[in-house]
């Protein structure tokens, strides 16, 4: 029952996503990318993993360079037969075409274990909860880097993308930290 919550809940917060016009949208991702780059809690890691952004997702290449600017290690993911793993990731970088229509760094750019993971959301709640395309892939991941140490989870979203609660299963992992245009909420837990 919880998985076909989630569906129609990431189903309703895609289409207000997509809705979004232009202006609004150019606006949102301004303010998004601003919060992101004054956030101390990305700032403070000295390595980060991102995405780079598909389909209508908020564009944070900015914040990525300004990471790489100020010394910090950036990886993108990629994936694998055995889920995500977070390939270094420099400005110019060639990034290939692979599965899910994502854009990752070579395979023999070094694999980074990030302090840091921003995390790109189909849809929220304030208690951390998130809902992603569906696959778990950063649900796993989450799980794997937490084993070797904490790692810090960034959700980036619009504010549109808010649901009143997300049902929750035993593999979900949540979120410190989300990200819009409208604030930033420090998921208490």
């Amino acid at each position: 029952m919880a998985s076909e919550g989630k569906a129609r809940i990431r189903e309703a917060a895609l289409l207000r996503r997509d809705a979004l016009a232009e202006d609004v949208r150019q606006l949102a991702i301004a303010q998004v990318v601003r919060r992101l780059a004054e956030l101390p809690e990305l700032a403070e890691a000295e390595s980060i993993a991102s995405f780079w952004p598909i389909r209508s997702e908020i564009d944070i290449l900015p914040v990525l360079e300004a990471c790489h600017e100020r010394g910090q290690i950036v990886s993108l993911p990629v994936v694998t037969t055995n889920g995500l793993v977070f390939r270094r990731w420099l400005p110019g970088d060639v990034l290939f075409r692979r599965s899910f229509g994502l854009s990752e760094p070579d395979d023999s750019s070094p694999e980074i274990k990030p302090q840091a993971l921003l995390i790109p959301l189909a849809a929220f709640d304030r208690n951390g909860a998130r809902i992603g395309y569906g696959k778990g892939y950063y649900d796993r991941a989450i799980a794997s880097l937490g084993e070797a140490n904490s790692v810090m989870t960034i959700g980036v979203a619009f504010a549109i993308q808010e649901a009143q609660s997300i049902p929750q299963e035993p593999h979900d992992r949540h979120l410190s930290v989300i990200v819009t245009e409208t604030e930033v909420i420090r998921v208490q837990g």
